[in-house]
């Protein structure tokens, strides 16, 4: 890693963020490696400079002058030891947070990455989430480590029941979709961006459900899929706690995992230990070049 591989970290990349942990220390830790992996380079050489040095010899009484030589030595104020690191800031960005307690996808920027990552999230771009639930408990801040507020039965549930849910609610939120498209959905516009993907609702709107379907039912326990837009992790577990309250019981979430945000997925997050600069760099490269392919297939 040399410093002139500065330009190769500047852009967009992802990293798994795991539960427990705050998004900022996260971010402070990457920076940390960051500036550890750029300054971690051979010194390199210093500049020389000509000085008049005095030419060692042995006193004569014929030689009674001072003798003086031109001599090139290194120039020991650029020393590092003198300027301290070449790179003493790196400024990362940061994309959709996830709060303490969630994991997943967390997408962040270098340099002039923070513009491509404003752009992307302009794209109305949607993020696919895990949420664990469990049947028969409610809670004050509707998770798991929340004060217990009320206890119920869940024998009645079944996952029939709990699907018919789900579909009533994903429909609730279609039609929400529609409202804040502000898009007559009559027009050809409509068709067209309903088409494409693009439907969606224009800047900042309430937290929008486009996708749920149950993974898992084995009860009390159960795992859905949620694909989402401008939600918030404590929006999703409220979710969950609906879906307890319409089967007539309760219901806390137990876990929230972020799979995937636009085009960034859960295989593309890098782990703790690969949090270093060689690792992100990599990461950079590989997001532009399948950025490339995709605009190269599209067009």
């Amino acid at each position: 890693m040399t410093s002139s591989h500065l330009a190769d970290l500047e852009g967009v990349f992802c990293v798994y963020k795991p539960p427990g942990v705050h998004w900022k220390l996260v971010r402070d830790s990457i920076e940390t490696n960051l500036l550890k992996g750029i300054n971690a380079t051979p010194p390199q050489p210093l500049p020389q400079e000509v000085r008049f040095l005095a030419q060692p010899g042995v006193n004569t009484e014929e030689s009674k002058g001072l003798r003086l030589s031109a001599v090139s030595v290194p120039v020991l104020s650029h020393h590092t030891l003198v300027t301290g690191p070449e790179f003493r800031n790196i400024r990362v960005g940061v994309g959709h947070r996830l709060d303490a307690f969630s994991s997943g996808v967390l997408v962040l920027a270098v340099g002039n990455g923070s513009k491509v990552l404003n752009d992307l999230y302009k794209t109305r771009i949607t993020r696919d989430y895990t949420l664990e639930g469990e049947f028969g408990i409610a809670t004050h801040d509707f998770s798991h480590t929340g004060r217990v507020v009320e206890r119920s039965t869940y024998g009645h549930i079944t996952q029939d029941k709990l699907d018919r849910v789900l579909a009533i609610l994903q429909g609730a939120n279609q039609k929400a979709l529609l409202m804040y498209s502000n898009v007559d959905m009559r027009s050809q516009e409509a068709y067209e961006k309903a088409a494409q993907g693009l439907l969606g609702p224009e800047g900042k709107s309430v937290p929008i459900l486009t996708g749920l379907r149950c993974v898992h039912f084995e009860p009390p326990s159960f795992t859905i899929e949620v694909q989402c837009l401008n939600e918030t992790q404590k929006y999703l577990r409220k979710v969950v706690h609906e879906i307890g309250l319409e089967l007539r019981s309760t219901a806390v979430c137990k876990g929230v995992r972020r799979t995937r945000d636009g085009p960034f997925m859960l295989q593309d997050a890098l782990i703790h230990h690969h949090w270093t600069a060689t690792d992100i760099m990599q990461a950079i490269r590989h997001y532009h070049s399948s950025k490339k392919d995709i605009n190269h297939s599209h067009s």
